[in-house]
């Protein structure tokens, strides 16, 4: 059965350490990245991709993927916006329309992958990303939607306590309350061995169906979450969004963090340090001016260095273990 992994904070020294030269090389190429103002905006913009970048984490522990992350969250802010734009203003309907919806295609993802038998999520997920794109296109009618007629849904991605973004704090709460259910109870326990072994999973009496389904659920449910504080953050909602990066900085923020695509590993730490790295990287770039295009190619750089340094350590690892086993 796969272990928890629970180490303390020298198990994230690494990833602090990447975090901070980069804040200090933005500070020294761009004095105005240090502003109290910019950190916010930053803070901001680690909201939208950790909640995403978390419900990743649990389907990458499992070994799988949910490239839909990223147009759930449009989707979902889209669907929203058809409800304004008809006249529905009120921020609690709009927000339980939001994550029920969220939370349903995760449902249908998992019901894919573990009732339908689909070989990988891969495939399903990368399915239902197109899918929903198209239906975010067509429920705006390709249309940008301004919120400004719901000022109640904008608050969680807009509001702020004493400067600080509600958002981001936010995000806190739910990562404490994830990290418990990962690393203090049963269900946490029942993800790590299915990602770390399937066959030991359903030697142990594991529904590893029941997990698997959890999984993508959550995932789905903090896309529509991201979907919510989305229309916070920019008070519109467009249809295209759909097709963007997002899948991949949540990929990114996992991998960065110590997620494996191997499953069985990953904390939410990790993942919440990956998303900050990845809002550090493109807040700089962005002060900077630097092109979007030259932005994807450094973020495909850092996923592959990512990824190559966790196989590198996998190797290492599974030769001391080796020796060991021979030692005896």
């Amino acid at each position: 059965m796969s272990k928890v992994k629970n180490s303390g904070i020298g198990a994230y020294i690494g990833t602090i350490g990447a975090l901070v030269i980069l804040c200090v090389l933005w500070t020294v190429l761009n004095s105005n990245f240090i502003s109290p103002s910019n950190i916010m905006s930053v803070f901001k913009q680690t909201s939208f991709n950790a909640l995403l970048s978390i419900g990743m984490l649990f389907c990458l522990i499992t070994a799988g993927i949910d490239l839909s992350v990223g147009a759930n969250a449009t989707f979902c802010a889209c669907l929203m916006g058809m409800l304004v734009k008809g006249g529905t203003t009120n921020p609690v309907i709009l927000a339980i329309v939001a994550l029920v919806a969220g939370t349903a295609i995760g449902l249908i993802n998992g019901l894919l992958l573990t009732r339908l038998h689909l070989p990988h999520p891969f495939v399903s997920t990368l399915g239902m990303k197109n899918f929903l794109w198209g239906l975010a296109l067509i429920v705006t009618g390709s249309q940008m939607i301004s919120f400004t007629d719901a000022p109640g849904i904008m608050w969680l991605g807009n509001a702020t306590v004493g400067g600080f973004p509600v958002s981001f704090i936010f995000v806190l709460v739910i990562c404490v309350v994830l990290h418990i259910l990962l690393t203090r109870t049963a269900l946490g326990r029942s993800i790590y061995c299915a990602g770390g072994n399937m066959e030991a999973t359903r030697l142990s009496g594991i529904n590893s169906a029941n997990v698997l389904t959890f999984c993508y659920v959550l995932s789905g449910l903090l896309a529509g979450l991201a979907g919510i504080v989305s229309v916070g953050r920019s008070g519109t909602c467009n249809g295209a969004n759909a097709i963007q990066t997002y899948d991949t900085d949540a990929i990114a923020a996992c991998v960065i963090g110590g997620a494996s695509f191997m499953g069985g590993k990953g904390t939410i730490v990790g993942a919440m340090l990956g998303a900050l790295i990845i809002a550090v990287l493109r807040n700089g770039f962005a002060l900077l001016a630097v092109n979007s295009a030259v932005q994807n190619c450094v973020l495909g750089l850092v996923i592959i260095g990512a990824v190559l340094l966790d196989v590198m350590r996998e190797n290492m690892q599974a030769k001391a273990r080796r020796k060991q086993a021979a030692a005896q």
